[in-house]
């Protein structure tokens, strides 16, 4: 993985280059950001420049025997630990195999999407106890090229207090040359006592300019659908992909003028036939369809505070603000964010027949804030 494959995000790279040009590397540093920034790929491709050889100015040589090793993630001193469903295994060196694939495949990936590889039940992962066992183990041992060895720790909020307690001593004090990255999505539920024992970087959304190209060149894509879906994903390279993948997708603004006008009209037969449809659509198509709707909120502000001169929509959205727009603003805006987040973030924790109820409640919150406009 090349720092030029990674996109946008030029500060960090930045930031990193010049680490290891001036020898200063912290030994433990904490990437957050949502999956779709590229703290994964970043990281990599840090890694590789850190192996290389024969560094360029920018970036790693990507020729040399190290950077090809890393181009198959099979470098002896880059190990990896992730969650695991424990019902499967207790630690990451028995499932390399499907984590190195998911990698090539796309960088960009989601822990739903990891879990949806190794485990048909979908079964909640963590990183255990075992598996900070075997990190100590495996970083006792000497480097086998004689540099740096690294330690990455993907999604390290999934680490329960027994892993991250065990593992606090030899994060603090690791021995010469050892380089502990962990990437995070939430920080939230970190222990205060790693946090503080990390260098942590922020890694931001990618910016709109750059998303929307990598977009259009990659998916060809019209400008303008580039443009939307990006302001869409929030700089998400992930959610973008999904989005371009669902088949549903073509119909979430039917589904969101269908919602605002049913809601309005207080037309409480369609309101339930409206959440009985949608809660048929895929947990997956849930999620999209609820940052749909929150992107459309906030464009419909900008709609109404900046009179619609950088809108990110398409010609039929921006047709549709034109009269809906009047109905978000100072008054409602916060009622429709947190309860369409809160549902959001539900959809892990709830089964098809909970989805249909949540759909539900949704209308009857919709209906209450379009008529406080």
């Amino acid at each position: 993985m090349l720092f030029k494959d990674v996109i946008g995000q030029g500060d960090l790279k930045q930031s990193l280059i010049n680490q290891v040009k001036r020898g200063k590397i912290p030994h433990a540093q904490l990437f957050n950001g949502q999956s779709g920034y590229g703290a994964l790929p970043l990281t990599i491709a840090f890694v590789q420049y850190l192996f290389c050889v024969d560094k360029k100015e920018h970036d790693s040589c990507d020729t040399c025997p190290s950077c090809k090793k890393m181009q198959e993630l099979q470098h002896p001193d880059l190990h990896f630990a992730f969650p695991m469903v424990q019902g499967i295994s207790h630690i990451s060196n028995t499932h390399l195999e499907p984590w190195r694939e998911i990698i090539k495949d796309n960088p960009y990936f989601d822990l739903y999407s990891w879990i949806q590889k190794v485990d048909p039940k979908e079964r909640k992962p963590m990183i255990s106890v075992d598996e900070s066992k075997e990190i100590i183990k495996t970083l006792n041992l000497k480097s086998f090229e004689g540099g740096y060895k690294v330690m990455l720790i993907w999604q390290a909020e999934q680490m329960n207090r027994d892993c991250s307690n065990k593992l606090l001593k030899i994060i603090e004090e690791p021995q010469q040359k050892t380089l502990f990255i962990l990437i995070s999505s939430s920080t939230d539920t970190i222990l205060p006592t790693i946090l503080s024992r990390t260098h942590v970087f922020n890694v931001p959304r990618i910016e709109h300019d750059e998303l929307s190209s990598f977009l259009s060149s990659e998916f060809n894509m019209s400008e303008e659908e580039a443009s939307t879906s990006a302001s869409f994903s929030e700089g998400n390279l992930f959610v973008s992909i999904k989005n371009k993948l669902d088949t549903s997708s073509e119909n979430y603004f039917d589904y969101f003028v269908l919602l605002m006008r049913v809601c309005y009209k207080k037309d409480v037969l369609n309101m339930l036939d409206w959440a009985s449809e949608i809660a048929n659509l895929s947990r997956e198509s849930h999620k999209l369809f609820l940052k749909y709707c929150l992107h459309m909120f906030r464009q419909s502000l900008l709609y109404n505070y900046q009179e619609g001169e950088t809108l990110k929509v398409s010609e039929k959205e921006r047709e549709f603000l034109n009269n809906f727009a009047k109905f978000i603003n100072g008054n409602n805006i916060e009622l429709f964010m947190n309860h369409f987040n809160k549902a959001y973030n539900s959809l892990d924790r709830l089964g098809p027949a909970n989805s249909k109820i949540l759909f539900t409640q949704l209308t009857f919150w919709v209906m209450r804030g379009i008529h406080q406009s």
